[in-house]
């Protein structure tokens, strides 16, 4: 090998019901999966052994569709367990309900699911969602409130703006901005 070549790639492993079992249970010990995030990534393991292998991609989604059936059926796989514990993270972080629900869409959470964590959130938040969620976004970014007295003014309408661009309302951004501390936002 030479410096001018890239290192050979190793050719994927040849894809079989054991193996796609075993790759889906070392992906669910290491991340929280919806089963749409799991079928995603299983589904590129099968793509990848076809072009390599020529193995029968049919075959290989009727093994993930199995599996995640399997998994599903047993509670491995939860996905409203999954929505409720991603809306809170995604909550806590400071990430407004609009932005939680694009987020569950992308991880394949249906809008009804994602609708339910958000109600099961709202239950156990205190206040509004979206207040509290812009507050801990100020929080982490060091906005409005958080700022230092003296640069407030200057960047106002930069932290309305990150405010804005995080999904939240003006109503919301504004009364958190323009707030002299954290705790006198009503």
């Amino acid at each position: 090998m030479t410096r001018d070549q890239p290192p050979a790639r190793k050719p994927p492993r040849r894809v079989t019901a054991q193996y796609l079992e075993n790759a889906a249970l070392h992906y669910l010990q290491r991340f929280a999966s919806s089963s749409a995030s799991l079928r995603r990534v299983l589904m590129r393991k099968v793509d990848r052994s076809a072009q390599a292998h020529g193995t029968d991609p049919a075959e290989g989604a009727r093994w993930v569709e199995d599996l995640i059936a399997r998994y599903l059926r047993s509670g491995l796989l939860n996905d409203t367990a999954y929505a409720e514990m991603r809306a809170a993270s995604l909550h806590r972080r400071g990430t407004s309900t609009r932005a939680i629900r694009e987020k569950l869409s992308a991880k394949g959470i249906g809008r009804d699911e994602a609708d339910r964590a958000l109600e099961t959130l709202d239950e156990e938040v205190e206040g509004d969602l979206n207040l509290t969620a812009a507050l801990a976004l100020a929080r982490r970014r060091r906005l409005g409130p958080y700022r230092l007295p003296e640069k407030r003014a200057e960047f106002r309408d930069k932290d309305l703006a990150a405010l804005g661009r995080a999904g939240f309302a003006y109503d919301i951004a504004r009364r958190v901005v323009d707030a002299e501390d954290p705790d006198s936002v009503e």
